[in-house]
């Protein structure tokens, strides 16, 4: 089965892993740090906080903002859960902005003009590795806090920036899972520019706990810490950021590797009338092509035979995603409207996600192309 994404790891991936297993601290240690500030430096950021995968970045970052019960945060149905769950673990709750059949990513001018007394912050989905817009946002930046979640878009070029590097959200989460354009195994960080937001990162992946800036009393020695907020226990591993400090070195390679994957697709699938290729990036930007979605064009029935075959010959083909309000949770627990995303639905009901991932080769590509010809409908 060819998958629609897979990591890459070489021997020197290996052999970091290995020296870190055998230093002297494999948690808490040195290689946390040095991984960070290898992520601000390629991104520009001032700060990056490491966690341990990109929903507690995303929980870290709605921490942060100051969210709360009785806030609301604007966001897209088009994600994977975290992207809204991270409002509810904090006792806020997810409003859903339809995406735009440009970009399949928030519109974020329907977003700007949404935001109301309770908005408190806005959460823009750079889906699949296509920057999102977030000029129309600087407007309401005085009233809400922007949070990107960029997992799919790290490596991701915005008016002549990174993702993730300034000019961009106050906050910018990303993933680390072996899917994404450079692994940890499992992890994610965020990027800040704000000195606050960081040093409550920082302390909410430690339990809320800290060291620094507090004032034993007589009585007690270096072994003071307080726990001044309700944190959780999101720390990432050394050995984990010795594999992400290792990968670092070729991000660029392999984003540049599936923008050429992805040219090819598009070269090769430009002429077949029963599907829509998805968005490409506009001037000035570079896509990350975390995937490579297709939308059949024969309706809901066509996209579910064209799926079927399509794994059936062994590619490992996926649907990326559920809008997040069909979830049961969210429908039936929270109530959810169904009908609110018009856009949205009519991606859902057509997307394929096609294998893209850097160790591809051009046979691997003509066999997806051909599969994909043969069980169209």
């Amino acid at each position: 089965m060819l998958p629609y994404g897979r990591q890459s790891i070489d021997d020197e991936d290996v052999n970091a892993v290995v020296d870190a297993l055998r230093s002297e601290l494999i948690t808490q240690g040195p290689t946390i740090e040095r991984f960070e500030a290898a992520l601000a430096n390629y991104l520009g950021a001032r700060h990056v906080v490491a966690f341990a995968n990109g929903t507690a970045a995303l929980h870290g970052a709605a921490f942060a903002a100051g969210l709360g019960p009785g806030d609301e945060v604007i966001t897209s149905p088009l994600s994977f859960a975290a992207s809204a769950n991270c409002a509810l673990y904090q006792g806020a709750r997810p409003r859903f902005v339809d995406v735009s059949p440009r970009t399949w990513n928030l519109d974020t001018a329907a977003a700007a003009a949404a935001i109301g007394d309770r908005s408190r912050a806005v959460i823009a989905v750079s889906f699949a590795g296509l920057p999102a817009d977030l000029e129309p946002l600087e407007p309401v930046r005085d009233r809400v806090v922007v949070i990107e979640d960029a997992s799919h878009a790290l490596g991701a070029r915005r008016g002549g920036g990174l993702v993730g590097g300034p000019g961009g959200a106050d906050l910018t989460t990303f993933s680390l899972h072996p899917v994404k354009a450079i692994t940890t195994g499992e992890g994610g960080f965020v990027a800040t520019g704000n000195d606050e937001f960081a040093r409550l990162l920082r302390l909410f992946r430690t339990h809320g706990i800290t060291k620094e800036g507090v004032t034993p009393s007589p009585a007690e020695g270096g072994w003071y810490y307080e726990m001044q907020a309700l944190g959780f226990n999101y720390r990432i591993t050394d050995f984990q950021c010795a594999l992400g400090l290792s990968q670092l070195r070729r991000l660029d390679e392999r984003v540049e590797r599936r923008n050429e994957i992805a040219a090819r697709y598009r070269e090769l699938l430009a002429n077949d009338v029963r599907i829509a290729l998805p968005p490409a990036a506009l001037g000035g930007t570079r896509h990350a092509y975390h995937l490579f979605v297709v939308r059949v064009l024969g309706g809901a029935e066509a996209r579910l035979a064209t799926f079927s075959a399509l794994r059936r010959a062994g590619i490992g083909v996926q649907v990326h995603y559920i809008p997040i309000y069909r979830q049961p949770y969210y429908r039936d627990v929270l109530g959810y409207p169904q009908d609110n995303c018009p856009a949205a639905e009519e991606y859902y009901w057509s997307a394929i996600s096609l294998p893209i991932f850097p160790g591809m080769s051009e046979t691997d590509i003509e066999r997806v192309v051909r599969e994909l010809r043969k069980a169209l409908p």
